[in-house]
């Protein structure tokens, strides 16, 4: 049996979703078996370790992918040079200034994202994109284009700060978009990817630990748990979701989580001002409100894409957000 720990202080639970009953506030992935493409994973915690056989969701099928070398960055004859500049000319056509400012190896970072994502995505839903040119406009270059935005905001909301240091936490990252392409494009940066699948945080350590990433760590909780812990709650610079729920509902999933001075940033359809109206209520009575909505470059199906910021500028009221489930059901 071949055993080796995989990054293991980038990926927590604080609560009890990983169904043992007991309350985790640091654990431990443990590659327990890697035998044709078989990866257990493995929940350790408080020196107790319990069966990958405990925690089936974990039990993953892939083929591993060559993590990159950074000290090859700038070589031409690589694979993964060969096909980021394939990436680079996709996006080139499309005008995108972002992905036009990556280094090298950040280009590198993000076809092993790519490879990884479409890879996985064979054995479990991460996305309905199923080919490697539709990743990079509907996913990586939708992920970056938030980035002018959320500087714009940043600098004249909260001037205090610098933007070269910036704490964001990714609310139901999913397959890790937005947080992972920001993550790659913004190295100083430090990043919190938020995930109640046990399934999709496998695939977002993974990444993490393919492309050589130092500034994410991943929790595995839903945001209503995250919310009321005093290590998360009011802790993060900036909050961003995508396409994970409905305005007022993100609103107390991220807000919670956002400083005082801080900022929530929505990624939202090309028509959002009816659901903009509708949230308005919830995003004063989490403490904050809404600065601006503007259109970002999108490839999309539905085409431009809504940046929703929102500013925070009063604590939440210590009972938000409430229990699992009720934001949801019942919203503000």
């Amino acid at each position: 049996m071949i055993c080796r720990t995989l990054t293991a202080h980038r990926v927590s639970w604080v609560g009890n979703e990983i169904g043992l009953g007991e309350h985790y506030k640091t654990t431990r992935l443990e590659e327990e078996k890697m035998e044709n493409g078989i990866l257990m994973v493995m929940a350790l915690g408080n020196g107790c370790c319990r069966s990958a056989s405990a925690l089936p969701s974990l039990l993953l099928h892939f083929s591993p992918l060559r993590r990159r070398n950074p000290s090859s960055s700038s070589s031409s004859s690589s694979p993964s040079s060969s096909s980021s500049s394939s990436n680079y000319k996709t996006l080139s056509a499309s005008s995108s200034h972002n992905y036009k400012t990556l280094s090298p190896h950040q280009r590198d970072q993000i076809s092993l994202y790519v490879q990884a994502l479409l890879q996985w995505n064979q054995r479990m839903n991460l996305t309905a994109v199923k080919d490697q040119t539709q990743v990079m406009t509907r996913h990586v270059q939708d992920s970056l284009s938030l980035l002018s935005p959320l500087h714009r905001a940043y600098s004249a909301k909260c001037s205090s700060s610098s933007t070269h240091s910036i704490s964001l936490v990714d609310v139901g990252s999913g397959a890790g978009l937005p947080g992972l392409i920001l993550a790659i494009a913004c190295p100083a940066w430090k990043f919190t990817l938020l995930e109640s699948m046990h399934k999709r945080c496998a695939f977002l350590e993974h990444v993490v630990h393919l492309t050589g990433l130092s500034n994410v760590n991943i929790v595995c909780d839903r945001a209503e748990n995250v919310g009321q812990s005093p290590h998360f709650r009011e802790a993060f610079d900036v909050a961003v979701a995508r396409a994970v729920a409905e305005l007022r509902i993100l609103a107390e999933y991220c807000l919670p989580l956002v400083r005082v001075g801080g900022l929530f940033l929505a990624a939202k359809g090309n028509d959002p001002q009816e659901e903009i109206e509708n949230a308005k209520k919830a995003v004063n009575l989490l403490g904050a409100s809404i600065l601006e909505s503007c259109s970002v470059e999108s490839h999309g199906p539905l085409g431009q894409r809504t940046a929703v910021i929102c500013f925070k500028d009063r604590a939440t009221p210590r009972k938000y957000p409430r229990l699992p489930g009720i934001p949801s059901k019942t919203p503000l």
